[in-house]
């Protein structure tokens, strides 16, 4: 079976185009604290200003207005531990569309409570996700959108890109956390396309580490092992779209601890003052540590993906 096919420019504009007036074109912030660590000129772009916490609304809304009345009127089912749950009952709920969301039972509360409060309806289970969602696709007959492996989805995401493109033009690298791989796969392509010389990184936890096995494997990998402080990093596959997207476009992935994680969370909170979860701080992790070669004076710009964490949590992973 051939691969699928890599998002284009074209796919890329086009979703630009339907999110516009939908979701917000979120700005970036110039962090000095990171820059003096990394001897870099860093830009932090800000989408967990974006609209339920996350940049999960970009991919939904430009799947969204692809359906057809009819799938419209059916409704859609996904599968999420948060982030997704909450952007496609906030989106479909907005355009009128029925949504279910399967959710694990170890779901953080909060996000769940959010999901409700989109609008959507909540079915949580102890079970494989994906089977339940497409169990019930297929008794209810609605329409499956994929959390990160549905090509609308990857190329809403990649709008990301897009911004970054717009605002920093000499962006050098790109450092984005790695799921399923529906961001950093969007994300790439629009790099790639608009600014070939840029390096995109992607950064998963060690414990989830599904793409990082896929690349070395050479095909999709399932997960035996998936434990992280990360929820929004822990999907136990990925897909042979999100797959294949990164063995082509991304220039390296790395993993990185727990501890790495919530020390880039914190220094969102403590030094830029973005109260951010730990997918976000992921992200700023491999400039803290030094594990990626940053050239003097490189621009460099990491993506602050989300900022779902409820207290709770919060006091939980950090004490």
């Amino acid at each position: 079976m051939p691969d699928p096919k890599l998002t284009t420019i074209a796919d890329l504009e086009a979703a630009t185009a339907r999110i516009r007036g939908h979701v917000h074109r979120t700005g970036q912030a110039d962090s000095r604290f990171l820059g003096d660590r990394a001897n870099a000129r860093v830009s932090l772009k800000l989408e967990l200003f974006q609209k339920t916490g996350s940049f999960k609304v970009r991919g939904v809304i430009n799947a969204l207005q692809q359906l057809t009345p009819d799938e419209r009127g059916r409704g859609v089912i996904s599968m999420s531990a948060g982030n997704h749950a909450q952007a496609l009952a906030w989106g479909a709920s907005s355009l009128g569309i029925p949504a279910t969301i399967v959710m694990p039972m170890t779901a953080v509360p909060g996000k769940v409570a959010a999901t409700r409060g989109y609008g959507g309806e909540v079915i949580q289970t102890e079970g494989d996700l994906l089977a339940t969602a497409q169990q019930l696709q297929r008794d209810r007959g609605l329409m499956l959108i994929h959390p990160f492996d549905d090509p609308r989805i990857i190329a809403g995401q990649g709008t990301v890109g897009m911004e970054i493109v717009d605002d920093v033009p000499d962006v050098d690298l790109v450092l984005v956390s790695c799921g399923g791989g529906g961001l950093l796969s969007g994300v790439a392509a629009a790099i790639k396309a608009r600014r070939p010389t840029a390096r995109v990184i992607g950064i998963e936890p060690e414990h989830s580490n599904v793409m990082s096995l896929s690349l070395a494997a050479g095909s999709p990998q399932r997960l035996t092992v998936n434990r992280t402080v990360a929820d929004g990093l822990a999907p136990p596959f990925t897909g042979v779209n999100a797959f294949t997207h990164v063995r082509e476009l991304v220039d390296e992935v790395i993993t990185i601890s727990d501890a790495e994680i919530i020390d880039g969370m914190r220094v969102l909170m403590e030094r830029c003052k973005l109260f951010a979860e730990p997918s976000a701080g992921a992200a700023i992790s491999p400039l803290l540590t030094g594990r990626i070669t940053v050239p003097a004076g490189s621009r460099v710009v990491p993506i602050v993906c989300g900022g779902n964490i409820d207290l709770a949590r919060l006091r939980e992973i950090t004490a």
